[in-house]
């Protein structure tokens, strides 16, 4: 059984790169990544539904979407995750 790992995954990676990119802009304040992040994963996941993508796991427009933010936002939490295990005690 394959649970849609790869498309799934495929989004958290786009939006831990889309997060990486406004980090960088100066005037956007560091507050909004997190927002960010989960709307663009809505929306990948809408149009992950709808091209269609093998293997994912949604076949309904609002699990989709649920699917995507989720996703968007795991790149929040794996850019977290990432600067607590670099911090030094």
């Amino acid at each position: 059984m394959d649970f849609g790992t790869a498309s799934v995954a495929a989004i958290t990676v786009i939006c831990y790169l889309i997060g990486l990119v406004v980090k960088a802009v100066p005037w956007i304040s560091d507050r909004y990544i997190p927002m960010l992040c989960g709307l663009t994963g809505g929306v990948l996941g809408l149009v992950a539904l709808y091209i269609p993508v093998a293997c994912f796991p949604a076949h309904d427009p609002l699990t989709a979407l649920a699917v995507g933010i989720a996703s968007g936002l795991a790149a929040t939490g794996a850019n977290q995750a990432k600067k607590q295990l670099n911090e030094k005690d």
